[in-house]
């Protein structure tokens, strides 16, 4: 039988969508054409948002075990520090800062964890053609795949395409790969540097003829620095990255050991659409990022997860108009991280003396006041996107009973909970960190009465694996007997800030990313549950880690 989902590409985009798929329990067959999983350490830094996707699959404790958690920032300009941020003060998330990682450890995890969820990697398969299915009552994707096996032809209902910056798949169904591409070398170099504080601090100088970046790693350094276009190819030499190591860093610094060095052009792209009917684009195969802030891995890894979840969701029964919010709520956002990226790698490139004071004034400015800290680091984190216009989000009947604090299409605020039943979770954060759609009712014995109806309709549906039923008991209310047992039913009290108050019951639906989906009162608990996957899982389930 054919898999409900061909997923090209086995990088982080692709692995986190098909252990996505997986984990809510819908097969998918991943090809890629390399022979094995990357070992070029291309992408160092994982931020939150990033890190709570790779959480919700179930890597990223493990990721976070081999990592080098990054303490700040800094900019120096002719030896002399400018500005700097401190990371790490994030709240509201399990993680508070950026992580430095090398690409290959995230792809080993990712792949790991997909191998535990019963999936695996078909390598050295490549995409030749792929050709969308119009008509008929229903769409679908024909794809050519080349292997040492042979040529094989399929047909699918839909296709995750996470083939990179050079997307076969996107060039086929004719979406076009808009934006520019700077006219600078890059140059990068990994090794031992001597000579830097032990502090794990992100310096940038930024000199008259070029920028120089200095990335902590958990076994090294990364070097990285721009230079005018030379006609060479080949990746720099080690005395090269020396050379502009002298030139433009503080001095006293020496490298050597190097065990990667690349040079490359950077771009700035995001294509106009995510989307081709069946066929759904993600990572580098829609956004080309610059090498800035780590935007480029980070935004595809959400990628990968938000069009996961959304396509087991469709598989197993929800609205097929849920698939028109993956490119409502993920362009935007690819956008604006590009734009961050082309912005600060703008800001390093700056040459006139004028611009360049201009700059350094600003910096100063911005580190003083602090708001480096406060407006740079939540965009570079992509923790909390608005999708308050996304078509996937609704208010229904009652829902200005709930809490101002649970903003629609906003991330849900973390609360503070102590388990009473089916959850050892001691927080809502902690609750949602499994990647599971969740009916969240509040409110006193009648508001459990809700739950329970809730629960045994999901149990009837057969989603239970997958939607998570959350009573949460106001503080200071009296013990209430308990509903009967489910497979997701569970019960909390709150023990801290009460986002309400223990009256009228109200009823939110969180999706698997954790943001409000939909609102309402006990009125509108049926067109709540309505919007939820409806059928059981076509893969067995392998039980989550999470609370």
């Amino acid at each position: 039988m054919t898999v409900p989902v061909l997923v090209v590409g086995a990088g982080p985009t692709g692995l986190t969508a098909a252990a996505a798929l997986r984990d809510l329990g819908v097969p998918c067959r991943v090809v890629d054409r390399r022979p094995g999983p990357g070992i070029a350490p291309k992408g160092l830094v994982l931020w939150s948002g990033a890190l709570e996707c790779l959480q919700r699959v179930g890597v990223a404790e493990k990721i976070a075990g081999t990592a080098l958690p990054l303490t700040g920032a800094s900019y120096w300009s002719n030896g002399r520090r400018l500005a700097g941020a401190r990371f790490g003060g994030l709240t509201g998330t399990a993680f508070p800062g950026p992580l430095c990682v090398p690409q290959p450890v995230t792809e080993r995890a990712l792949h790991a964890r997909l191998t535990e969820l019963g999936g695996t990697v078909e390598w050295e398969t490549e995409v030749t053609a792929v050709t969308v299915n119009r008509g008929g009552p229903a769409e679908s994707a024909t794809v050519t795949l080349r292997s040492a096996r042979g040529e094989e032809t399929l047909t699918v209902p839909w296709l995750i395409a996470a083939d990179g910056a050079r997307s076969l798949v996107r060039d086929s169904v004719g979406i076009p790969f808009e934006g520019h591409t700077f006219d600078r070398m890059f140059l990068i170099g990994d090794g031992r540097l001597e000579g830097v504080p032990a502090e794990a601090e992100v310096q940038h100088h930024v000199a008259p003829d070029g920028v120089l970046v200095i990335v902590p790693q958990p076994d090294g350094h990364r070097v990285f620095f721009d230079m005018e276009p030379d006609g060479q190819t080949e990746p720099p030499s080690e005395e090269l990255l020396q050379r502009l190591l002298d030139e433009r860093g503080p001095g006293g610094l020496r490298l050597h050991g190097t065990w990667w060095t690349s040079r490359f052009l950077v771009h700035a792209k995001v294509a106009p659409r995510f989307r081709e009917g069946p066929v759904l684009l993600a990572g580098d195969a829609v956004h080309a990022h610059t090498t800035a802030g780590g935007q480029g891995l980070n935004t595809g890894v959400q990628d990968g997860y938000d069009v996961g979840w959304k396509l087991a969701g469709v598989v197993r029964g929800a609205d097929p108009a849920l698939l028109d919010s993956f490119e409502a709520e993920r362009r935007p956002a690819s956008v604006r991280a590009v734009a961050n990226g082309d912005q600060q790698t703008r800001m390093w490139l700056l040459r006139s003396p004028a611009a360049r004071l201009l700059r350094n004034t600003v910096l100063r400015l911005l580190s003083a006041t602090g708001l480096l800290e406060k407006k740079v680091i939540p965009l570079l984190a992509q923790l909390d996107l608005d999708h308050s216009g996304s078509p996937a989000v609704a208010d229904l009947d009652g829902a200005p009973s709930v809490p101002r604090a649970l903003r629609l299409g906003r991330r849900a605020p973390d609360l503070a909970l102590a388990p009473v039943h089916g959850t050892e979770a001691e927080s809502l954060h902690a609750h949602l960190s499994a990647g599971r759609h969740t009916v969240l009712v509040h409110g006193d014995p009648a508001a459990g009465e809700l739950a329970a109806r809730a629960a045994a309709i999901v149990g009837e549906r057969g989603t239970e694996d997958i939607v998570r039923v959350l009573w949460i008991q106001p503080a200071g209310t009296a013990p209430a007997d308990l509903p009967q047992d489910g497979a997701g039913f569970a019960v909390a009290r709150e023990t801290g800030d009460t986002p309400g108050g223990a009256g009228t019951p109200w009823c939110v639906y969180l999706r698997p990313d954790g943001v409000v989906a939909a609102r309402s009162g006990p009125a509108g608990l049926d067109a709540l549950l309505s919007r939820l996957p409806s059928r059981p899982p076509r893969v067995t389930p392998v039980p989550t880690a999470g609370p």
